[in-house]
């Protein structure tokens, strides 16, 4: 049975990737480091997935969209935006679920609601996925800054990430997971806030470096409480 949103993790979960491409990719290399089984999927199906398998070895499989987000303890969707629409509902009920997605009209077509500002992005995922508690992550940060930022907890150039989420539970859990595999957290409030991590504001990708430098440069805690203060965007 799949653990409820509110369960923090201890020891080794099982966690669900819908969308394994460069940040999910790289969240499931992350996971598998720190000792959690991986379930990666796309929309092409398993087979598609076979070198990612592979390299990330016996803790990881490669299953359906639908049976990726039944098996998963929580569950990390990494598709673009206008993919949203096609995940399972039902088996993501009483889960948290990691919204890495942005919103890009040049790529996704514009989404009136999203152009107005009525919503965030993030709060459209949780429009779709009625029952789930979608908590926003991973998606201000460039891939291989990602990967070759994480540090254990402790470590003076230890890197953080913002999260945000209205289940409080939810939260706890994701920020556990998150810190497991090499990240501290700055939790900065609802969903509705979420877009203060999204395109174009201070926190989204800049902290981190360049990305023609691959290796980052350290964000900490401060750094990354700045940046998301200081996000503006215009009232609908």
């Amino acid at each position: 049975m799949s653990a409820p949103a509110g369960e923090i993790i201890g020891g080794m979960a099982t966690i669900g990737f819908i969308g394994s491409g460069r940040i999910g990719g790289t969240v499931a290399r992350l996971s598998v480091a720190a000792g959690h089984m991986v379930v990666v999927s796309n929309s092409r199906g398993p087979d598609t997935l076979k070198d990612l398998v592979a390299e990330l070895g016996p803790m990881a499989r490669a299953e359906s969209v639908d049976n990726t987000a039944e098996e998963g303890d929580f569950v990390v969707v990494a598709t673009p935006l206008a993919a949203i629409r096609h995940l399972p509902v039902r088996p993501l009920v009483d889960k948290a679920v990691i919204d890495a997605n942005n919103y890009y009209p040049q790529r996704d077509g514009h989404i009136a609601d999203l152009d107005s500002g009525q919503i965030c992005s993030s709060q459209l995922l949780q429009r779709h996925l009625l029952g789930a508690s979608v908590v926003k992550a991973f998606n201000n940060i460039y891939y291989h800054h990602l990967r070759n930022l994480a540090r254990p907890a402790g470590d003076p150039q230890r890197s953080y990430l913002p999260i945000a989420g209205d289940n409080p539970q939810a939260l706890a859990a994701v920020g556990q997971f998150v810190d497991q595999i090499g990240y501290g957290v700055v939790d900065y409030g609802p969903l509705a806030e979420s877009w203060r991590q999204q395109p174009g504001e201070p926190v989204y990708g800049a902290p981190y470096g360049p990305m023609d430098y691959e290796q980052g440069r350290p964000a900490g805690e401060g750094a990354i409480r700045t940046a998301l203060d200081a996000a503006s965007r215009m009232a609908p």
